[in-house]
């Protein structure tokens, strides 16, 4: 197979300082292990707006819809918040997802044990931690039309959203979601409000569909969406893969991540449909967003965008034992007490600096293979 290709759109704020992190752990992949890949890099969001007075050119979208994967750093910032809506840096980020259609956004919540003392929740509830949340990412209530704001016949206005979902939206997402539980644990949960919403009455039915005549191995349990909120915030190891719709899914996978302690950790990948070559069109970037408040001053913490790599390595280019080995490395260096400034305890301490994180990372990646 040809060298798989990997388009790097660094973006706004701390997007180029964490996605230079992620370079060296490319370069020590292709210098050690023999997994090269063919590297491009564009513009998008504010950084596209300013150079091209767009937030994603026609020729970077081409582009991502080419290669065998894109990785993204991070999009926006103060500076264009005045801009009209149309050209704001997210709808870079929007394009993207919409015309590459990836539908699967997969949101790990793993909490390494050197970090369970930084989550909200007490030590024995998350250490350990390894779930997964898909989320559907192109349909539902934030596509769903009608929409839109407009006066009522009593001097007010009104607001309407709709929510809508077809048997083949949520079937494609469920699939998704059982294969990934057959990697891991093999069990998923689906979530949606089905006692109140026909949405998720049809939800819950096309799952059960999908479960009963293609995965009836894997193990499938059904909960409400907001029983689910509370599950994740009592008890949340109960889980494996979690399956929901686009609306609960933003709202639980922001939940989920606050079990890990910091946003700095979480990494993310959206995929669609296979390409010729087998590879599902994907986009990794990780959580957190451009942090305007530290760019440029060396306290971004690049774990996240390291881990949105590992991602790539597992669910684009079919290499599980390396992905691995890179989150083995970053486990590794948190064991050691390495912290940048978003992982300092109450305790104080010295952190680390943006390009000292990514340089033990590396060392430890060494280490692993002496």
């Amino acid at each position: 197979m040809s060298t798989p290709s990997l388009l790097i759109l660094a973006g706004d704020g701390i997007g180029p300082e964490v996605m230079g992190e992620v370079r060296k752990v490319i370069d020590w992949y292709g210098a050690n292990r023999g997994l090269s890949f063919n590297v491009s890099e564009g513009l998008v969001g504010g950084a596209s707006y300013d150079a091209h007075g767009t937030p994603l050119t026609d020729e970077t979208m081409a582009r991502a819809q080419d290669v065998d994967a894109v990785l993204l750093g991070a999009v926006g910032g103060p500076a264009y918040d005045d801009l009209d809506f149309s050209v704001k840096p997210e709808r870079g980020l929007l394009r993207l997802r919409k015309e590459m259609d990836l539908f699967a956004n997969l949101r790990p919540a793993q909490c390494f044990d050197a970090l369970a003392d930084f989550s909200s929740l007490k030590r024995e509830v998350v250490a350990g931690l390894d779930i997964m949340i898909v989320r559907e990412l192109t349909s539902g209530i934030y596509f769903g039309e009608p929409r839109g704001i407009q006066d009522d016949n009593e001097g007010g206005r009104v607001g309407i959203n709709t929510q809508r979902y077809t048997t083949n939206e949520i079937r494609r997402v469920a699939r998704s979601a059982f294969e990934l539980a057959r990697r891991r644990s093999n069990k998923v949960c689906s979530m949606e409000k089905a006692n109140v919403m026909e949405s998720g009455i049809l939800w819950r039915e096309e799952v059960t569909w999908v479960h009963d005549n293609e995965y009836p191995d894997v193990e499938l349990s059904h909960m409400y969406a907001d029983a689910g909120a509370m599950q994740l915030c009592r008890w949340p190891k109960q889980f494996d893969v979690i399956v929901t719709d686009n609306l609960f899914g933003d709202i639980l996978s922001d939940a989920a991540a606050m079990l890990t302690g910091s946003l700095g950790m979480l990494p993310s990948a959206s995929l669609g449909a296979p390409m010729a070559n087998g590879r599902p069109k994907a986009l990794y970037e990780p959580v957190h967003g451009s942090a305007p408040d530290i760019t440029g001053l060396g306290k971004a913490n690049p774990i996240a965008c390291i881990l949105s790599f590992a991602m790539a390595l597992r669910y684009s280019f079919d290499q599980g034992d390396e992905a691995a080995r890179l989150e083995n490395a970053v486990e590794a260096v948190l064991a050691s007490g390495a912290r940048t400034a978003d992982l300092l305890g109450p305790e104080g301490g010295a952190p680390i600096n943006t390009s000292q994180m990514g340089d033990a990372i590396v060392s430890a990646l060494d280490a692993s293979i002496r």
